[in-house]
Protein backbone atom coordinates (compact mmCIF):
# COMPACT_ATOMS: atom_id res chain seq x y z
CA UNK A 1 0.00 0.00 0.00
CA UNK A 2 1.69 3.30 -1.16
CA UNK A 3 1.46 6.29 1.43
CA UNK A 4 -1.91 8.34 2.15
CA UNK A 5 -1.23 11.42 0.50
CA UNK A 6 -2.98 14.41 1.36
CA UNK A 7 -2.32 17.66 -0.24
CA UNK A 8 -2.85 21.11 1.73
CA UNK A 9 -2.25 24.56 0.27
CA UNK A 10 -3.96 26.07 3.47
CA UNK A 11 -1.75 26.82 6.62
CA UNK A 12 -4.60 27.37 8.65
CA UNK A 13 -6.41 23.76 7.78
CA UNK A 14 -6.97 22.48 11.49
CA UNK A 15 -6.07 19.17 10.50
CA UNK A 16 -1.90 20.49 10.62
CA UNK A 17 -2.73 21.45 13.76
CA UNK A 18 -0.20 18.61 15.24
CA UNK A 19 2.61 20.68 14.00
CA UNK A 20 1.41 24.67 15.10
CA UNK A 21 3.33 26.95 16.43
CA UNK A 22 6.46 24.83 17.44
CA UNK A 23 8.38 27.63 19.31
CA UNK A 24 5.62 28.58 21.19
CA UNK A 25 6.35 28.38 24.77
CA UNK A 26 2.76 27.95 25.78
CA UNK A 27 1.11 25.94 22.67
CA UNK A 28 4.02 23.84 22.02
CA UNK A 29 2.07 20.29 20.94
CA UNK A 30 4.66 18.35 22.42
CA UNK A 31 4.61 20.06 25.92
CA UNK A 32 3.18 17.04 28.12
CA UNK A 33 0.93 19.47 29.77
CA UNK A 34 -0.79 19.89 26.12
CA UNK A 35 -1.37 17.02 23.71
CA UNK A 36 1.99 15.44 25.18
CA UNK A 37 2.39 14.59 21.01
CA UNK A 38 6.06 13.55 19.85
CA UNK A 39 7.70 15.24 17.07
CA UNK A 40 9.84 13.87 14.86
CA UNK A 41 11.71 15.78 12.77
CA UNK A 42 14.04 15.38 9.89
CA UNK A 43 13.75 12.49 7.33
CA UNK A 44 16.23 10.16 9.56
CA UNK A 45 14.21 10.68 12.51
CA UNK A 46 11.00 10.11 11.13
CA UNK A 47 12.44 6.81 9.55
CA UNK A 48 13.45 6.19 13.51
CA UNK A 49 10.14 6.90 14.57
CA UNK A 50 8.78 4.66 11.64
CA UNK A 51 10.69 1.63 13.41
CA UNK A 52 9.89 2.79 16.94
CA UNK A 53 6.68 1.68 19.29
CA UNK A 54 5.80 5.52 18.38
CA UNK A 55 3.05 5.16 15.73
CA UNK A 56 2.88 7.79 13.82
CA UNK A 57 -0.43 9.90 13.54
CA UNK A 58 0.31 12.00 11.05
CA UNK A 59 3.48 13.68 8.89
CA UNK A 60 4.00 17.01 7.51
CA UNK A 61 6.13 17.41 4.46
CA UNK A 62 7.67 18.50 1.44
CA UNK A 63 6.94 16.79 -2.00
CA UNK A 64 11.24 16.62 -1.97
CA UNK A 65 10.86 14.37 1.66
CA UNK A 66 7.89 12.22 0.71
CA UNK A 67 10.21 10.85 -2.49
CA UNK A 68 13.41 10.40 0.11
CA UNK A 69 10.79 8.86 2.49
CA UNK A 70 9.13 6.52 -0.74
CA UNK A 71 9.06 2.76 0.89
CA UNK A 72 9.15 4.20 4.37
CA UNK A 73 6.12 4.63 4.13
CA UNK A 74 4.24 1.71 2.48
CA UNK A 75 1.67 0.84 4.73
CA UNK A 76 1.80 3.46 7.23
CA UNK A 77 -1.81 4.73 8.01
CA UNK A 78 -1.20 8.12 8.82
CA UNK A 79 -1.86 10.97 6.44
CA UNK A 80 1.50 12.90 5.27
CA UNK A 81 -0.54 16.02 4.38
CA UNK A 82 1.84 17.40 1.56
CA UNK A 83 2.98 21.34 1.60
CA UNK A 84 4.89 23.78 0.36
CA UNK A 85 7.79 25.38 2.46
CA UNK A 86 6.17 28.30 2.69
CA UNK A 87 2.75 27.00 3.87
CA UNK A 88 5.37 24.68 6.32
CA UNK A 89 6.74 27.58 7.55
CA UNK A 90 3.79 29.20 8.37
CA UNK A 91 2.12 26.51 10.31
CA UNK A 92 5.35 25.45 12.59
CA UNK A 93 6.43 28.90 12.90
CA UNK A 94 9.52 28.79 11.30
CA UNK A 95 11.60 27.84 8.48
CA UNK A 96 12.31 23.81 8.75
CA UNK A 97 15.19 23.19 6.73
CA UNK A 98 14.39 19.44 7.53
CA UNK A 99 10.85 19.77 5.35
CA UNK A 100 9.44 17.00 7.07
CA UNK A 101 7.56 16.25 10.22
CA UNK A 102 6.08 13.29 12.06
CA UNK A 103 3.71 13.65 15.11
CA UNK A 104 3.08 10.42 17.09
CA UNK A 105 1.47 10.46 20.90
CA UNK A 106 3.01 9.06 23.42
CA UNK A 107 2.85 5.17 24.48
CA UNK A 108 2.91 4.26 28.20
CA UNK A 109 5.98 4.50 30.08
CA UNK A 110 8.26 1.46 30.63
CA UNK A 111 9.75 0.27 34.08
CA UNK A 112 13.13 0.08 35.56
CA UNK A 113 12.70 -3.93 36.08
CA UNK A 114 11.63 -3.92 32.36
CA UNK A 115 14.50 -2.44 30.83
CA UNK A 116 16.43 -4.32 32.88
CA UNK A 117 15.94 -7.31 31.82
CA UNK A 118 17.72 -8.46 29.15
CA UNK A 119 20.11 -5.13 29.47
CA UNK A 120 23.75 -5.65 30.17
CA UNK A 121 24.81 -2.04 30.18
CA UNK A 122 22.91 0.86 31.34
CA UNK A 123 23.29 4.45 32.14
CA UNK A 124 21.58 6.18 34.71
CA UNK A 125 21.18 9.45 34.97
CA UNK A 126 20.29 12.56 37.29
CA UNK A 127 19.53 15.93 37.19
CA UNK A 128 20.53 16.45 33.59
CA UNK A 129 17.96 18.40 32.77
CA UNK A 130 19.33 19.89 29.27
CA UNK A 131 17.49 18.30 25.88
CA UNK A 132 20.55 19.18 23.91
CA UNK A 133 22.85 17.06 26.59
CA UNK A 134 19.83 14.52 26.85
CA UNK A 135 19.71 14.02 23.46
CA UNK A 136 23.58 13.25 22.99
CA UNK A 137 23.19 10.95 25.73
CA UNK A 138 20.71 8.76 24.00
CA UNK A 139 22.79 9.35 20.31
CA UNK A 140 26.14 8.01 22.18
CA UNK A 141 23.98 4.90 23.99
CA UNK A 142 22.94 3.70 21.12
CA UNK A 143 26.03 4.06 19.13
CA UNK A 144 28.07 2.49 21.73
CA UNK A 145 26.14 -0.73 22.75
CA UNK A 146 24.31 0.80 26.02
CA UNK A 147 20.95 -0.84 26.19
CA UNK A 148 19.04 1.31 28.32
CA UNK A 149 18.81 4.63 30.57
CA UNK A 150 16.66 4.94 33.95
CA UNK A 151 16.52 8.36 34.84
CA UNK A 152 16.71 10.02 38.23
CA UNK A 153 15.56 12.73 39.32
CA UNK A 154 15.81 16.33 38.49
CA UNK A 155 15.94 14.84 34.40
CA UNK A 156 14.70 16.52 30.69
CA UNK A 157 11.76 15.15 28.86
CA UNK A 158 13.54 13.15 26.76
CA UNK A 159 10.46 13.15 24.22
CA UNK A 160 11.06 17.12 23.65
CA UNK A 161 11.57 17.84 20.29
CA UNK A 162 15.28 19.16 20.43
CA UNK A 163 15.56 16.34 22.77
CA UNK A 164 14.52 14.33 20.12
CA UNK A 165 16.47 15.94 16.95
CA UNK A 166 19.32 15.90 18.92
CA UNK A 167 19.89 12.36 19.72
CA UNK A 168 18.62 11.87 15.94
CA UNK A 169 15.62 10.10 16.74
CA UNK A 170 17.60 7.32 18.96
CA UNK A 171 15.17 8.68 22.20
CA UNK A 172 12.66 6.54 20.46
CA UNK A 173 14.39 3.62 20.42
CA UNK A 174 16.89 3.10 23.25
CA UNK A 175 14.86 2.05 25.97
CA UNK A 176 14.31 4.08 29.24
CA UNK A 177 12.76 4.51 32.58
CA UNK A 178 11.92 6.59 35.18
CA UNK A 179 13.21 5.89 38.56
CA UNK A 180 10.09 6.18 40.73
CA UNK A 181 11.47 6.02 44.08
CA UNK A 182 15.10 7.63 43.55
CA UNK A 183 18.44 6.92 44.90
CA UNK A 184 16.41 4.03 46.21
CA UNK A 185 15.91 2.26 43.05
CA UNK A 186 19.34 1.88 42.46
CA UNK A 187 19.48 -0.88 45.23
CA UNK A 188 17.04 -2.38 41.92
CA UNK A 189 19.87 -2.50 39.64
CA UNK A 190 21.96 -3.74 42.24
CA UNK A 191 19.81 -6.76 42.76
CA UNK A 192 19.60 -7.67 39.37
CA UNK A 193 23.47 -7.79 39.01
CA UNK A 194 24.81 -3.99 38.02
CA UNK A 195 27.74 -3.04 39.12
CA UNK A 196 27.40 0.83 39.70
CA UNK A 197 30.01 3.08 38.81
CA UNK A 198 29.52 6.93 39.46
CA UNK A 199 31.26 9.06 37.22
CA UNK A 200 32.98 12.18 39.10
CA UNK A 201 35.77 14.74 38.75
CA UNK A 202 37.10 14.07 42.35
CA UNK A 203 40.83 13.15 41.77
CA UNK A 204 40.29 10.48 44.47
CA UNK A 205 38.46 8.65 42.02
CA UNK A 206 39.63 5.58 40.34
CA UNK A 207 40.58 5.89 37.01
CA UNK A 208 37.55 5.31 34.12
CA UNK A 209 40.08 2.71 32.94
CA UNK A 210 40.52 1.08 35.64
CA UNK A 211 36.87 0.67 37.05
CA UNK A 212 35.45 -0.51 33.84
CA UNK A 213 38.36 -3.21 33.07
CA UNK A 214 37.37 -4.27 36.51
CA UNK A 215 33.55 -4.72 35.87
CA UNK A 216 33.94 -6.17 32.37
CA UNK A 217 32.65 -9.42 32.70
CA UNK A 218 29.52 -8.33 34.73
CA UNK A 219 26.64 -6.15 34.20
CA UNK A 220 26.95 -2.50 34.17
CA UNK A 221 25.21 0.67 35.32
CA UNK A 222 27.46 4.37 34.43
CA UNK A 223 26.09 7.41 36.56
CA UNK A 224 26.36 10.92 35.19
CA UNK A 225 25.09 13.70 36.86
CA UNK A 226 24.12 17.52 35.95
CA UNK A 227 26.65 20.08 34.26
CA UNK A 228 28.07 21.67 37.32
CA UNK A 229 26.87 20.31 40.48
CA UNK A 230 27.15 15.93 39.31
CA UNK A 231 25.54 13.51 41.28
CA UNK A 232 24.19 14.25 44.59
CA UNK A 233 26.52 12.66 47.79
CA UNK A 234 23.18 10.18 47.72
CA UNK A 235 23.57 8.71 44.46
CA UNK A 236 27.16 8.48 44.57
CA UNK A 237 27.25 6.99 48.13
CA UNK A 238 24.88 4.37 46.70
CA UNK A 239 27.86 3.10 44.01
CA UNK A 240 29.71 0.84 44.12
CA UNK A 241 32.73 2.72 42.86
CA UNK A 242 33.78 6.59 41.74
CA UNK A 243 35.28 6.85 38.30
CA UNK A 244 36.75 9.68 37.03
CA UNK A 245 38.35 10.65 33.91
CA UNK A 246 41.65 12.08 34.18
CA UNK A 247 42.08 15.49 33.18
CA UNK A 248 44.47 17.87 31.94
CA UNK A 249 45.27 21.87 31.76
CA UNK A 250 43.21 22.82 34.75
CA UNK A 251 40.30 21.23 33.29
CA UNK A 252 38.45 19.84 36.21
CA UNK A 253 35.86 17.92 33.81
CA UNK A 254 33.55 17.16 30.60
CA UNK A 255 30.43 18.05 29.18
CA UNK A 256 27.92 15.26 30.58
CA UNK A 257 27.32 13.61 26.76
CA UNK A 258 31.01 13.39 26.45
CA UNK A 259 32.13 11.84 29.54
CA UNK A 260 29.02 10.14 28.90
CA UNK A 261 30.48 8.39 25.57
CA UNK A 262 33.77 7.78 26.95
CA UNK A 263 32.63 5.30 29.59
CA UNK A 264 30.15 3.85 26.99
CA UNK A 265 33.23 3.42 24.72
CA UNK A 266 35.79 1.80 27.28
CA UNK A 267 32.54 -0.78 28.46
CA UNK A 268 32.23 -1.13 24.57
CA UNK A 269 35.66 -1.76 23.91
CA UNK A 270 36.36 -4.51 26.22
CA UNK A 271 33.30 -6.38 25.79
CA UNK A 272 34.06 -6.73 21.83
Amino acid sequence: MSANVIDVSDPADPRLDDFRDLNSVDRRPDLPTGKGLVIAEGVLVVQRMLASRFAPRALLGTDRRLEELGADLTGVAAPYYRVTADVMADVVGFHLNRGVLASASRVPELSVPHVLETARTIAVLEGVNDHENLGSVFRNAAGLDVDAIVFGSGCADPLYRRAVRVSMGHALLVPYAWASDWPRDLETLRDNGFRLLAMTPDPAARTLASAVSEVADQRLAVLVGAEGPGLSERAMRASDMRVRIPMSRGTDSLNVATAAALAFYERARLSR
